[in-house]
């Protein structure tokens, strides 16, 4: 490759592309090849003014190639290192090591924002280049460990920089912020539901995914938003796998170690949830990736895309298949639902009387059952509450998040010691063959599940994600065995909702 290297991007990965250009006689004309995209052909207009404004004026005919030709070009990402390639053809700049350029520019030179700044600075690490990039993107670039980058305000600066005659300053690497915002809301400031609070508190030390299903305004949607608060930090590796999708949509990210949490509506598209169209950009499971994706009305999604959930549930992964080509995206979400017991949200409400006939329920009942019921571990029932508890004000109601997210992190680090060298972060994560090897089961636990299979005709998935959630309530124990009490625990979200039965 030569000196001047650009990126493009395939999902979250960067390619270098390779710069080419020459200049002959004739009349002025520029031409870009190598499978460029409008907003790539356009780039020739900007880069000419840019470097125009920097006293860099082109004449002849100019062919600019971008290698490896075969592979189709995206986006504003090229505009700096064309401008490079073809300062260094003039004569105005020499450059005899390969670095690599990133940055959309201003008609003026300067250099405005761009996406995939985080996939750019990990192949500058990997090819042991350094990277030229916009200041909007020194932040994000900042949290990549072990690059060597500079923050480029304009052309006419970085043409100084390439000329020895002033030094750009180097992005320096920027720890965390430790101290993580504050929950919001806390769960002691949520009042009764201690059976959710508890399944709240499983779902984050084993990343279960969880259904909440109640009344109107029980408490469901209050419940989900306080699951982020006892969460566990992300580790680094976490981190930037979230910063490389984030960066590939060209989205700014916090400072801090909290965990994402999207929120999807029902009227999503698919396209919406997992990701695709023209350009096959990464959807909102892939926003979520190490966090929360959370769907409230869980009933309205439409039955295609509650089935396009399935594979990504299981696997951890997406792939987004079209006519353009092919790419893979992070999925490891852990999933929340919530909805009503019924159309009316009042079927077996203590106060109000379900109002829907019996074929209406049953149709209800329909569009929350199937495989992908059997992808979420905890059902939990969400009663309303009583006035008495509605209008207690005084003192705490329970635990604080900061109080269960000490336990919830001691339970992960756990399961990381236990699953490290299979590669898995949580007891939601291990295969079939993990469950039958790798769960320390109590002697009389065998013969309990055996009854209790048999009683409530248990799937032999039902009985593995029994063992799983068993496995987590051990684990809050600090217990390295899996007792009966745990195991009964399980057992007690495998009933619940509109669905009876779930497993």
């Amino acid at each position: 490759m030569g000196p001047v290297l650009g990126v493009t991007l395939k999902g979250i990965e960067a390619i270098a592309i390779d710069v080419e250009v020459e200049i002959t006689g004739g009349l002025f004309a520029i031409a870009v090849v190598g499978l460029p995209d409008a907003a790539v052909k356009e780039a020739r207009e900007r880069v000419r003014a840019a470097l125009r404004a920097n006293g860099i004026h082109l004449r002849g005919r100019i062919a600019l190639n971008l290698a490896p030709a075969d592979l189709p070009k995206v986006g504003s990402l090229l505009d700096l290192p064309m401008a490079v390639g073809l300062a260094m053809e003039t004569g105005a700049v020499s450059l005899t090591k390969p670095a690599l350029f990133l940055g959309e520019l201003a008609m003026d030179g300067r250099l405005r924002g761009t996406k995939g700044a985080v996939p750019a600075a990990l192949l500058a690490r990997k090819m042991g280049v350094p990277l030229y990039l916009p200041p909007e993107n020194a932040c994000e670039v900042s949290l990549v460990k072990g690059v060597n980058a500079f923050a480029v305000p304009d052309l006419g600066a970085l043409l100084g920089h390439l000329a020895g005659e002033c030094a750009l300053p180097p992005v320096l690497g920027k720890g965390l912020d430790l101290d993580d915002p504050p929950a919001d809301p806390d769960l002691c400031d949520i009042k009764g539901q201690a059976a959710a609070k508890r399944a709240l508190e499983i779902a984050a030390a084993g990343h279960h995914n969880l259904l909440l299903v109640g009344s109107p305004g029980s408490g469901k949607t209050m419940l989900a938003r306080a699951l982020r608060g006892i969460l566990p930090p992300l580790t680094d590796e976490e981190r930037l796998e979230t910063l490389l999708v984030r960066s590939t949509l060209g989205l700014r990210t916090r400072p801090d170690r909290t965990r994402p949490y999207r929120i999807v509506h029902h009227t999503a598209s698919t396209i919406a949830l997992c990701g695709g169209g023209s350009a096959l950009k990464p959807g909102e499971i892939s926003l979520a990736h190490r966090g929360v994706l959370f769907l409230d009305e869980f009933a309205e999604f439409h039955r295609d895309l509650l089935e396009a959930l399935r594979q990504p549930l299981e696997d951890g992964t997406i792939t987004v298949s079209r006519a353009s080509g092919s790419v893979t995206y992070p999925a490891r979400v852990l999933l929340v639902c919530a909805c009503n017991p019924c159309p009316c949200g009042y079927w077996g409400d203590p106060v109000e009387t379900c109002r829907c006939p019996a074929h209406v329920l049953e149709k209800y009942r329909n569009r929350l059952s199937g495989p992908i019921l059997d992808r979420i571990d905890l059902h939990v029932s969400v009663p309303r509450l009583t006035p008495e508890e509605l209008v207690c004000l005084e003192g705490q109601h329970g635990p604080s998040s900061e109080e269960i997210r000490r336990k919830v992190s001691l339970a992960r680090e756990i399961q990381q010691e236990r699953w490290k060298k299979e590669g898995f972060h949580s007891n939601a994560e291990i295969p079939e063959r993990l469950v039958r090897t790798g769960i320390r089961l109590s002697r009389d636990v065998r013969p309990f599940m055996v009854k209790a299979a048999r009683g409530m005709r248990l799937s032999g998935r039902g009985i593995s994600r029994v063992l799983k959630v068993a496995r987590t309530v051990a684990d809050l124990r600090e217990s390295p065995e899996v007792a009966v009490e745990d195991v009964c625990e399980a057992l007690a979200y495998r009933k619940g909702g509109v669905t009876g039965d779930s497993a």
